[in-house]
């Protein structure tokens, strides 16, 4: 049940407390000295609410506001087209550099660097400006943008994806992170709706933009189109965006926790490595995944001891963690993304394999997603504003994404109709659009104005390790038994492992299938996608359990939260 809504709207318990005059100049916990680490939050906090009220913006005009915020929300659709570009475009990306194992890595990789980026940049854009992070991501992308088109191998492709990934996750966060400069809290749903509607189209569309664009001159142009708009969005951005620096102090870099994000990203390499490798490049018994899968876990740790003890500002408080409203939170926005994003990379491989469609039909099949995405977000968004609640409202949506996902996996067999997928991939928007909107809102409800930029990272950061991890999971689950399924079938038959690599690696090679193998191999797929629907459902369930435990807090009307 939710708890009754806290009249100040944050954690009491993680207020910095009171400082002896003598030392109130003096941060209250210093690296370099022996303190109490549990202090670390509370200095923080105390330096951030002193530049808070020394820096705050003045609420803009309703017209100075829409040319910022839409100026931001441009290069916010490019970058969420760019994590989704490459769903359509695996079958002609993987067979040009003949390899379908690849196809996790270009995908996780931008969502990677997405995790080390976002997480760093609320409080560089503190010290540098908010201005300055957006000439840093615009060129970061347009650059990892242009690489990806112009690569040659598959590991130029890779690290196209992430240097793009480090410039569109640094967009994502900067256009939260303004927001939350200049719009008060109960009127913030509606504006993160309208974020989330143009962060859903960009999803939705990238496949379909990238579909269209290979259609007619080749998955390569599906990047170089997008380097000049990217730059334009940069530019418009640049001109208006007029926020003031948060600190003035530049030694204050010396603060920012790099240690907390190397850690972070080398947890979610080695993981990824692991559960790639596992079954698909190696067996499962190889020592690549003796190591890598325990070395992941030490990472964990040693990240975890880094963000309690070691960071003086930790990019993920541990201690804010504690609160069970902002872990569930947390927690519901990583594994529905995980459902979504799996969603997102597999679904268009099932339409080509099954239903024999193009890339661009198959990308055409997820716009009823995009546009639920659109509806849920602004319409949860204006339901808050109006009513100040969310609890019910979750809940409401995680019924409706388990529905979604329950039916697909009953449904998304060797045959499916024309018109069912448009329904239960709307209502799978729906609900994602919704569940990102009323997460958020109550992450930053859950705390105090002074813990805003912290959380925010710490948002996304859940959501960009969500989708990366998620999509590898996925493809471990994929390609662990369409391999089975076709060594079973196949394997005793002359040439089988040749062919089955083959197939393994370009979807192409189901066009030119040997005679007797095609209704085997289509068999193989649905099965395997069939995996894949049922950890997507598996994903969405935990993410609706975990969000049961959400509190309701009291969503106020100005920037003081008065």
């Amino acid at each position: 049940m939710p708890s009754k809504p806290q009249p100040n709207g944050g954690l009491q318990h993680l207020d910095p407390q009171p400082v002896d005059s003598q030392n109130e100049r003096t941060p209250l916990l210093n690296p370099g000295q022996n303190g109490n680490p549990q202090n670390a939050l509370e200095a923080q906090a105390a330096r951030e609410q002193h530049e808070h009220d020394a820096t705050t913006t003045p609420e803009p005009t309703l017209p100075r506001l829409i040319a910022t915020m839409g100026s931001l929300y441009l290069s916010t659709f490019f970058a969420a087209m760019d994590s989704t570009i490459v769903a359509t475009l695996s079958g002609p990306i993987t067979s040009d550099f003949q390899s379908g194992t690849l196809f996790s890595w270009i995908a996780t990789g931008y969502l990677i660097a997405n995790a080390a980026s976002q997480p760093l940049s609320g409080k560089l854009t503190d010290i540098y400006g908010r201005k300055a992070g957006l000439i840093f991501a615009t060129t970061f992308f347009s650059l990892g943008t242009l690489i990806c088109g112009l690569a040659r191998t598959g590991t130029e492709e890779i690290l196209g994806r992430v240097v793009a990934g480090m410039g569109g996750g640094v967009i994502n966060t900067i256009s939260a992170f303004i927001a939350s400069d200049l719009i008060p809290l109960r009127r913030r749903g509606v504006w993160q709706g309208i974020g989330n509607i143009v962060f859903g189209l960009g999803m939705g569309l990238g496949g379909v933009f990238g579909g269209v664009v290979h259609g007619r001159f080749g998955w390569r142009y599906a990047f170089y189109v997008q380097v000049p708009f990217i730059v334009l969005a940069g530019l418009v951005g640049c001109l208006v965006i007029q926020v003031p620096v948060k600190e003035t102090d530049r030694s204050k870099i010396k603060r920012v926790d790099f240690l907390g994000a190397l850690t972070l990203v080398t947890t979610l390499v080695l993981l990824l490595l692991g559960l790639n490798s596992g079954g698909n490049l190696v067996p499962w018994n190889h020592p690549l995944v003796y190591v890598s899968l325990p070395l992941s876990g030490v990472s964990l740790a040693l990240f975890i001891y880094v963000e309690e003890r070691v960071a003086s500002e930790p990019i993920i408080p541990v201690r804010l963690l504690l609160n069970r409203s902002v872990m569930a939170a947390l927690l519901t926005n990583w594994f529905i993304t995980m459902a979504v994003y799996s969603l997102l990379y597999y679904g268009p491989i099932y339409f080509q394999v099954v239903r024999d469609l193009s890339a661009t039909e198959a990308g055409a099949l997820f716009i009823p997603s995009s546009i639920g995405m659109a509806l849920g977000s602004l319409g949860s968004g204006i339901l808050m504003r109006a009513t100040g609640r969310y609890y019910l409202l979750n809940l409401g949506m995680q019924l409706l994404m388990l529905l979604a996902c329950t039916l697909i996996l009953v449904t998304f067999g060797r045959s499916v109709n024309d018109f069912t997928p448009f329904v239960y991939l709307a209502l799978v928007g729906i609900a994602y659009g919704a569940t990102l909107t009323i997460t958020f809102l109550s992450l930053i409800a859950a705390v105090d104005h002074k813990f805003q930029a912290v959380i925010t990272s710490a948002s996304y950061a859940f959501r960009s390790t969500g989708s990366s991890i998620g999509i590898t999971i996925a493809s471990a689950v994929f390609q662990n038994i369409v391999k089975m399924r076709l060594y079973d079938r196949f394997g005793d038959r002359p040439g089988a492992a040749a062919e089955i690599g083959r197939i393994r690696d370009s979807l192409e090679e189901l066009k030119h299938l040997p005679s007797g193998w095609h209704d085997g191999v289509i068999q193989s797929h649905v099965e395997a996608l069939s995996g894949v629907w049922t950890v997507i459902l598996a994903f969405a369930a935990v993410g609706g359990l975990v969000s049961l435990f959400m509190r309701e807090y009291t969503l106020h009307s100005n920037l003081e939260r008065k």
